[in-house]
């Protein structure tokens, strides 16, 4: 982060809207801020949007109208493909449903946003790709599962592997989409420590959703979907 980039929002929406049928508002921001290195609680009830709203944050979905700037870029005014590359030079995404690729290994699922972008590569410095995977896959307790098939893994370790492939390069905005609900409680505790950490090193911005509340008290900020996002109030009057 440079001097001229230190005071510009890691995200920003400004009279965001978003519907997948037209008519019919899934969210409808007035105004949203979210400072670099913060780390953010996004919590609401099952329907209220979390997943689309983290779609528009990571560039896979497009606004309806508004602007959603994330890192200073707006999404609503550069192209699809811009919107991918961006992503995988800056983001790191887990996803609810992991979308791993069920044809790669563990280490190529984890090395796969390394490959995808020289950007990426390079905030490993010095550090080789073996050694980064080793390191991350050791700390996820994954280590000896990385030539396996992605089809032999359970649940919690395709989970373990979503979030590897989401941190390795050091992103600069990491969204978490119930990145801990299939991990027993050592593993999430030990998912979170590197969670923390990882984002403290690279100074980056954390955006994650769960309904464990009782995670609320480890985030430097709590926002409420329910209270910020005005269709939902829309849809409850109906």
């Amino acid at each position: 982060m440079t001097a001229d980039t230190a005071d510009v929002p890691a995200v920003e929406l400004s009279q965001l809207r978003f519907a997948y049928r037209a008519g019919r508002d899934v969210l409808a921001i007035e105004h949203l801020a979210i400072a670099r290195g913060e780390t953010v609680f996004l919590h609401g009830p099952s329907g209220s949007g979390k997943t689309t709203l983290l779609g528009l944050l990571a560039g896979v979905l497009q606004a309806t109208s508004g602007s959603v700037k994330v890192l200073g870029t707006n999404f609503s005014t550069i192209s699809s493909g811009s919107r991918d590359a961006f992503r995988a030079r800056h983001l790191g995404y887990v996803f609810q449903m992991f979308n791993l690729i069920p044809y790669l290994t563990v280490r190529e699922n984890i090395l796969l946003p390394i490959r995808l972008d020289a950007g990426r590569r390079a905030r490993l410095g010095t550090t080789t790709l073996d050694d980064a995977v080793a390191d991350i896959a050791s700390q996820l307790d994954i280590a000896e599962l990385l030539d396996a098939p992605i089809a032999e893994l359970s649940v919690g370790q395709q989970q373990r592997v979503a979030a590897a492939r989401a941190l390795i390069g050091h992103p600069e905005v990491v969204i978490a989409d119930e990145p801990t609900s299939a991990l027993d409680t050592d593993r999430r505790e030990q998912f979170l420590a590197l969670l923390f950490a990882s984002c403290k090193k690279a100074d980056a911005t954390l955006v994650f959703v769960s309904h464990d509340h009782t995670l609320m008290p480890l985030f430097s900020r709590t926002v409420s979907l329910a209270e910020i996002n005005h269709a939902s109030v829309q849809r409850s009057r109906a």
